[in-house]
Formats: C-alpha cells, sequence, structure tokens
C-alpha cells in the first residue's frame, strides 16, 4: 500500500491550556480539511495514550506525523505524565516513523539532541519544529501556514528543498526561528539547517 501524503497530529497539553482552549493542533486539523486533506487528529493525555495512537499512526500509512505539547531542552511532556526523555521519546516512537516526517510544536525541543535520538535510529527522513520558546498564537499560525503553503506547492508529497523554502518562508512571516535536521540518504547520521528570520 502506498502511503498518504496527510497529517497525524496527537496533542497533549496541560490543564490550564485546555481549560483556556489552547488546542493547537485541533485548529491545524481544520485547516487542513480547508485545503482538501484528510487529517486525523487525536488528543492524549499520557504515556500509555500516546504509544497507543503511535500504532494508529503506523497503520494509517499517513506520511506526516505532527506533534504538539509541551517540552524543553531535553524532554516532552503529555497531561498526566511528568515527562518523556527524548531518549524514551525515541524509542517509543522510533518504530513508527520509518520513511516519514516528523513535525513538533513544543518549545525549545527540537534541537540536535532529539534529532540524534530520532533519525539514525528510526529511517525518519526529517525533523522540523521551533528552536525557541513560541506563543500558542504564533505556533497555530505558523504551523497552519507551512502546510498551506506546502500542500499548495505540491499537495502530493514534500521534497526537502520545499521544505526548507517554505518554513524559511514562515519564520520570516511570524519572526519564528527553526531547527530543521534531515536524514543522510544511506548514512546513519543526519543534516542540520538553522532557519533564522530573515527581514521581509
Amino acid at each position: 500500500m502506498s502511503s498518504k501524503a496527510d497529517v497525524f497530529i496527537i496533542e497533549s497539553l496541560d490543564w490550564k491550556d485546555e481549560k483556556d482552549n489552547l488546542y493547537e493542533g485541533k485548529f491545524l486539523s481544520q485547516i487542513l480539511e480547508f485545503a482538501g486533506k484528510k487529517p486525523r487528529y487525536y488528543y492524549i493525555r499520557t504515556k500509555k495514550e500516546l504509544k497507543m495512537i503511535l500504532g494508529k499512526f503506523y497503520e494509517s500509512d499517513y506520511r506526516y506525523l505532527h506533534i504538539s505539547c509541551h517540552g524543553n531542552s531535553t524532554s516532552l511532556y503529555t497531561t498526566l505524565d511528568e515527562k518523556i526523555s527524548f531518549s524514551e521519546f525515541g524509542h517509543i516512537v522510533g518504530p513508527n516513523l520509518e520513511k516519514r516526517r516528523l513535525f513538533i510544536s513544543a518549545c525549545s525541543a527540537v534541537n540536535g539532541q532529539l534529532a540524534k535520538e530520532i533519525i539514525p535510529r528510526t529511517g525518519c527522513y526529517s525533523l522540523a519544529g521551533p528552536k525557541k520558546s513560541i506563543e500558542f498564537r504564533d505556533a497555530a499560525i505558523f504551523w497552519a501556514s507551512f502546510y498551506h503553503l506546502m500542500f499548495k506547492e505540491n499537495y502530493g508529497k514534500m521534497s526537502p528543498n520545499t521544505i526548507k523554502t517554505i518554513l524559511q518562508n514562515a519564520a520570516n512571516m511570524f519572526n519564528v526561528p527553526i531547527n530543521y535536521y534531515y536524514k543522510i540518504s544511506e548514512q546513519d547520521s543526519f543534516g542540520t539547517k538553522e532557519i533564522k528570520p530573515q527581514s521581509i
């Protein structure tokens, strides 16, 4: 079965975010539907649920996994679990990422340490996300713009050069620095591209 050029979204927030209705992932799924895509959206609160939903992602044959959660330079968080270290996250998500792309919307979490745990061991094509802390409103509009422009450029796939170009355009527009890591063909290593906002 061929893979599908659609986005699978997993979201996990804290209690305050839930109360304030700050569901970035849900908003993103609606934007993708407007674009004619068929996103799948799941809200989780625990590590156990994360593992289960990642299984659904693998079975879906969707190419793109988008995770919206809290994080820092060493860990990601779900609502009820204290933290998930990058090493543990790599083991959890690893079997599900071969020949797929991962986008993470979490403050300061997308860095070289996370890329090291993800790309060499999983066969994941690329990892991208904000380099620094980012406001919910900025994250929601940034990612909505990124996916809108990506699928407007090519409805059926994401090429590496186009990803970098559109990440740069979105970074410029919203003043959001982005870290982008990508698999180097036939090697157990990865390349790095720091995308800095430029004045427009």
